[in-house]
C-alpha cells in the first residue's frame, strides 16, 4: 500500500533528522548520506562534463535518442545537492523520456549567494544552445529550488531574446520566497520542508535581497509567451499553494499549465521514487510530458 510505504519514509526521514547548529559542510553530508544508498535506473551511463561556470552529469540510456536533451536542475534550498543526490529522479527522467538528462551542478550558497545559482543554470541553456542542440529538443525540469530555476530559466531566455525550450516541468517549485501564499502557514504538518527550513534557505541564499526580485524567483515575472508547463505538487507540504497560484498565472497569461496534485504526498517525494509509488509515477508522467513536446 502507498500509505504505508509513506508512513516508513516518513518514519526514516524522522530518525534522520538535519543536524541540530550545523554549517553549509554538515548540511550537504548530512544530506548526501540521506540519498546515497538510492538506487537509480537500471542501465544509466554518466559522463562527466562541464557547462559555462559549472559542472554537471551528463546521463543517457541504452535507447535515448539522438539530438534530444532534458537538463535538470536540483533542488536543496541553493544550500545543498550535488551529482549523485538526484541521481534518482534525473537517471529515470532519462529512462522515462528518452532523452540525454543533463544534471547541472550549479554553485551552492552561502559560498556563492543570489544570483549564482540562477546565473548557472541559465549559462547551462545557453550551453546547450551552443553545443547545437535545437530549442524545439530542449525541456528544462527541476524539482524544489531547482523548480524555481528552470521555469526562471525559461522567463530569462525569452526576456533576453533566446529561442525557448520546447517545455518546462517543475516538481514542488519553490517559487514563493516572500511567503504570500497561505499554504506557507496553513500547511503546519507538513514534513521534511518546515518554514523554519524554508527560511534558512532563503536567507542564505538571498540574505537581505528582494525575495520577489526576478533574479530569486520568476514568480512575480510576466509568463506570456512561455512554452507549455507541467507542475506536479503534493497536497501535503507548504509549497501547495506556489504550484496552484503559477498555474493560474501561466493559464492568465494564455499560456498552457498543467497542474496535478498528487495527494497525501510531501515535498519533492519524487526522491523517494523506488521505494514510494507516486514517486515513480510523477517521474513516468513526466517524462511522458517531455517525450509529447519534444521534437528529434
Amino acid at each position: 500500500m502507498s500509505k504505508e510505504q509513506l508512513d516508513f519514509i516518513l518514519q526514516v526521514s524522522a530518525e534522520n533528522p538535519p543536524p541540530e547548529n550545523a554549517g553549509p559542510a554538515e548540511m550537504r553530508v548530512w544530506f548526501e548520506a540521506i540519498n546515497e544508498q538510492t538506487p537509480i535506473a537500471e542501465g544509466a551511463m554518466i559522463e562527466n562534463l562541464s557547462v559555462g561556470p559549472c559542472g554537471a552529469e551528463m546521463i543517457r540510456m541504452p535507447d535515448t535518442r539522438p539530438g534530444q536533451l532534458l537538463i535538470f536542475y536540483h533542488g536543496g534550498g541553493f544550500l545543498f545537492g550535488s551529482p549523485r543526490s538526484h541521481r534518482v529522479i534525473a537517471s529515470n527522467l532519462a529512462r522515462a523520456s528518452g532523452a540525454a538528462v543533463l544534471r547541472v551542478d550549479y554553485r551552492l550558497a552561502p559560498e556563492h549567494p543570489a544570483p549564482a545559482a540562477h546565473d548557472d543554470c541559465h549559462a547551462a541553456y545557453r550551453w546547450a544552445l551552443d553545443q547545437g542542440y535545437a530549442p524545439s529538443s530542449i525541456a528544462l525540469c527541476g524539482d524544489s529550488a531547482g523548480g524555481n530555476m528552470a521555469l526562471a530559466t525559461a522567463v530569462r531566455a525569452r526576456d533576453e531574446g533566446l529561442p525557448l525550450p520546447a517545455c518546462v516541468v517543475l516538481m514542488s517549485p519553490a517559487l514563493d520566497l516572500a511567503d504570500d501564499g497561505d499554504s506557507h502557514r496553513s500547511v503546519v504538518d507538513a514534513p521534511l520542508l518546515t518554514p523554519e527550513l524554508m527560511g534558512l534557505f532563503n536567507m542564505i541564499y538571498i540574505g537581505d535581497g528582494d525575495r520577489r526580485s526576478p533574479t530569486v524567483t520568476p514568480f512575480y515575472s510576466d509568463m506570456a509567451g512561455l512554452p507549455p508547463v507541467l507542475v506536479h505538487v503534493g497536497s501535503w507540504e507548504i509549497l501547495h499553494d506556489d504550484s496552484i497560484t503559477i498555474a493560474e498565472r501561466i493559464s492568465a497569461a494564455g499560456g498552457t499549465a498543467e497542474l496535478k496534485i498528487w495527494d497525501g504526498m510531501v515535498h519533492s517525494w519524487q526522491l523517494f521514487a523506488p521505494m514510494l509509488d507516486e514517486g515513480m509515477a510523477s517521474i513516468d508522467e513526466a517524462g511522458a510530458f517531455v517525450k509529447k513536446h519534444l521534437n528529434s
